[in-house]
């Protein structure tokens, strides 16, 4: 019997999906786990596999062209056999449910449908729904627990906040598409598993789901939610082990609280260790950061002897014997992971090499200070190197490129990643079409970018398609550096501090300030001279603000 394959649904903001290109033809042989086509997303182009054999006697949507989720994608079945009542729409001649491995609203419910729990859809029990570990970025291969919003014997809606899960690139609230009672759990919070673990099972309260957990085990061996009674009894010690992403107490413990009344706790300046939840297990909700007042206490009058006390607690430090080895093991964040293993890639398989100029800031100062004194105006030195790259990229568009082995992309507009540090790492988040944005503009949206960042509250999408990046640790007081370039850019700007020191104008040694600016390019698709000349450009902008709005 032939079975239908629908456009499934690969992202969690996924839509619709365009098949980039079909790698079967229709009369070719399919086994199980062989690569259909590879289909386009809003966030990636992925491999799309079949969980069937047969032959494909049928292609729903040619390549290049682009359906919603759910529509005909293919149809596989016995070589000649008759598919005309299938493409008529008759349910009748729809496969069995033993044979029914195609993506559907049941197992279309987290952004994968994996290999491993097709076999065994047949075997649900009615209504309930098997969560594995979504797919929340296009670089994501393991995810972590973060918080769990749900607990074992609640009742769930479509679009309820499951659990809050952590990325390599952002902490993200993951949504059930389901609706019924929240039977079991399959990653602790604080626990990392790959991509299409088991994370949950959902069904009708009360359904034996008893040998369905183990079956679905496809990201090693994830073990039950414990009781909410033993959660509490967890040492701080071990708490400590596990990547806290909330906030913590100064005792170790976590704190719950709702991701809006997490935002709504960093407007307004309110540390969540000062306050007490009125939800479920002391939760944290709106309305106990709305009705939340500070409270302050005089401290009590100190005596004679307070001081000499207070100056020798300061002053102890731990005792360590002499040759004794003292080491501390911090486990590895997902981002952290995936620093390393790009920022590797980039600098063992593109051969960098760099490029540094000194540029003259006294104009820009000038510049700076005039325009900051307009209302509501707040502009950056950066934010001005910025919309300087941004149109000197214009004119040098072969530094605005990505290397491929068959050819060399040159794009033609100019997207920014400005990285900015976290405590976790780097993220680089990205401007679109910066030459067009204003000072004023883009000094707004860095602002905005950056304190994203900061509270892990980026999307995927504002992370994606750089086409040059800006590093920048003036601030810190460092003059002179070389990045490593973010991939597939062909080039970073490393930015330094202005210092002020003696410099030679016609003939004369005054005091000016200059900037460091160091450029780091890819070789395969940049010339030492093509760089030179894009940096040259890109100095006569900055010295001279002004030729920035001819």
């Amino acid at each position: 019997m032939a079975t239908i394959i629908t456009m499934p649904r690969l992202s969690d903001t996924m839509t619709e999906g365009t098949v980039a290109t079909w790698l079967k033809k229709v009369g070719d042989k399919v086994s199980e786990g062989d690569i259909l086509a590879e289909i386009e997303t809003d966030k990636a182009t992925m491999e799309f596999e079949s969980f069937n054999e047969g032959t494909l006697l049928h292609i729903g949507i040619p390549a290049g062209e682009t359906a919603p989720v759910d529509s005909l994608l293919a149809i596989i079945g016995k070589e000649g056999e008759d598919i005309s009542a299938l493409l008529a729409g008759k349910p009748a001649d729809v496969a069995p449910a033993k044979e029914e491995t195609k993506v559907t609203e049941e197992t279309a419910t987290t952004p994968e449908v994996t290999k491993a729990a097709a076999p065994a859809t047949a075997s649900l029990p009615k209504g309930v729904v098997v969560i594995t570990m979504p797919r929340l970025s296009d670089t994501m291969t393991e995810g972590t627990v973060a918080t769990w919003l749900k607990k074992v014997g609640d009742k769930v809606s479509e679009g309820d906040i499951l659990a809050e899960i952590e990325t390599d690139k952002a902490t993200m609230e993951f949504e059930s598409f389901n609706e019924g009672t929240l039977l079991y759990v399959g990653i602790e919070e604080g626990n990392t598993a790959p991509v299409d673990s088991l994370l949950a099972i959902i069904g009708p309260a009360g359904t034996d789901i008893s040998g369905i957990a183990e079956n679905y085990k496809t990201g090693g061996a994830p073990q039950a939610a414990p009781a909410v009674a033993e959660e509490k009894e967890v040492a701080s010690t071990e708490k400590a082990s596990e990547p806290i992403v909330q906030e913590s107490s100064t005792d170790g413990q976590r704190i719950l609280a709702s991701p809006l009344a997490k935002k709504i706790a960093s407007d307004k300046g309110i540390q969540l260790t000062q306050v007490k939840g009125s939800g479920e297990n002391g939760r944290i909700v709106k309305s106990d950061i709305e009705n939340f007042t500070p409270q302050t206490s005089a401290a009590p009058a100190p005596t004679s002897a307070a001081p000499a006390k207070a100056e020798t607690v300061a002053a102890a430090r731990p005792f360590v014997p002499a040759g004794e080895v003292f080491t501390e093991e911090i486990k590895n964040s997902q981002m952290r992971k995936i620093i390393a293993k790009r920022l590797a890639e980039s600098l063992f398989t593109a051969p960098h090499y760099n490029l540094v100029i000194e540029v003259t800031m006294d104009e820009a100062m000038k510049s700076r200070a005039i325009i900051n004194s307009v209302p509501d105006t707040k502009v950056s030195f950066n934010d001005m190197v910025i919309k300087a790259c941004a149109l000197a990229l214009k004119k040098h568009p072969k530094i605005n490129s990505q290397w491929r082995e068959d050819a060399i992309i040159i794009n033609h507009h100019v997207n920014i990643g400005v990285a900015v540090a976290v405590e976790d790492g780097l993220v680089v988040p990205v401007l679109r079409f910066t030459d067009a944005m204003s000072l004023s503009q883009i000094g707004g949206s860095v602002r905005d970018l950056a304190g994203r960042a900061k509270n892990k509250k980026l999307l995927p999408t504002e992370m994606e398609g750089s086409t040059f990046t800006v590093s920048n640790l003036g601030m810190f007081g460092i003059t002179e550096f070389n990045s490593i370039i973010n991939q597939p850019n062909s080039a970073i700007l490393s930015v330094g501090a202005i210092v002020e020191k003696p410099v030679v104008k016609n003939g004369q040694i005054v005091v000016g300030n200059t900037m460091m600016l160091s450029l780091a390019c890819d070789h395969r698709t940049i010339d030492g001279a093509t760089g030179a000349q894009f940096l040259q450009t890109l100095k006569q902008f900055i010295e001279n603000p002004v030729t920035m709005l001819a």
